[in-house]
């Protein structure tokens, strides 16, 4: 092993109940895939990544569309049809082998998914408490400076 105690590794595996070697490959397949679909992630590539949020926010969106809109070859599987009763190809996505959902996403659905904002918690006050109060900004406020020069009548005769 590069990293870690080759027991603990051992003793997670078979608590898992997944298999009886340890096996990089699914890691490796999604690092390829990574690699292959940003191009800031290649090893020769002409656009660099130049800020590192636009290389987060592309990652998350192809481990988003990974997991839920592309079907995988592994993962899918036969099951009856509901209308014919015959055993049918279905696709199956990664979030839907762990139960994450029940039907493979649309990338429209995926970006149009609304998620519910963390609750809000409101900043620690810092500094000196305030002696004066804050000013009314529902109040008028005074004009400042010269007043502007405005002809007094209309019509000169």
């Amino acid at each position: 092993m590069a990293h870690g105690i080759l027991e603990r590794a051992t003793t997670l595996l078979t608590a898992s109940g997944g298999g009886a070697v340890l096996n990089t490959a699914f890691i490796e397949r999604f690092n390829g895939t990574m690699r292959e679909r940003l191009a800031s992630l290649t090893r020769k590539c002409r656009h660099a990544a130049h800020r590192l949020a636009a290389l987060h926010t592309g990652m998350y969106l192809l481990g988003c569309t990974y997991n839920f809109c592309w079907p995988h070859h592994e993962l899918s599987r036969t099951a009856p049809d509901e209308a014919t009763g015959k055993r049918a190809w279905v696709a199956r996505t990664p979030a839907m082998a762990s139960s994450l959902t029940d039907h493979v996403w649309s990338v429209f659905e995926l970006v149009s998914y609304r998620v519910a904002l963390p609750p809000w918690i409101a900043p620690k006050r810092r500094g000196r408490p305030r002696t004066r109060p804050l000013p009314d900004l529902t109040a008028p406020q005074r004009s400042r400076g010269r007043p502007r020069k405005v002809a007094l009548c209309s019509s000169t005769s």
